[in-house]
């Protein structure tokens, strides 16, 4: 029995580093560690494994990462959000950009 606690361990273990290495690479620079988002698709999901185990283990991670983790399962999609306060600075710097990203969209629009 033991044998298999520790595969378990070992299992988990390894996903919450595949879970944190795609956090992190979900991380734009700018942002300063804030904002972090991750969308797993159907396919990641179905890769990954339990979508029980991927949330769990993306709660492990963002412990690692300094996230303060928010996920959602929705029609075989996980979403892992960093729902952290950030700084003043880095708060602007986003909302500068998502107004900058809606103009654009809606510029494009017209054309």
């Amino acid at each position: 029995m033991p044998a298999k606690d520790e595969l378990a361990k070992r299992r988990f273990d390894n996903l919450v580093k595949r879970v944190e290495a795609l956090m992190a690479g979900s991380l734009k620079p700018e942002y300063q560690g804030y904002y972090g988002q991750l969308v797993l698709g159907e396919k990641a999901v179905e890769e990954l494994g339990d979508p029980d185990d991927i949330r769990r283990a993306a709660r492990a991670a963002g412990r690692r990462l300094g996230w303060k983790i928010v996920t959602r399962e929705i029609d075989g999609r996980i979403f892992i959000i960093d729902d952290c306060k950030p700084p003043e600075a880095v708060r602007e710097l986003a909302m500068r950009r998502a107004a900058d990203a809606m103009d654009a969209a809606r510029d494009d629009g017209v054309h």
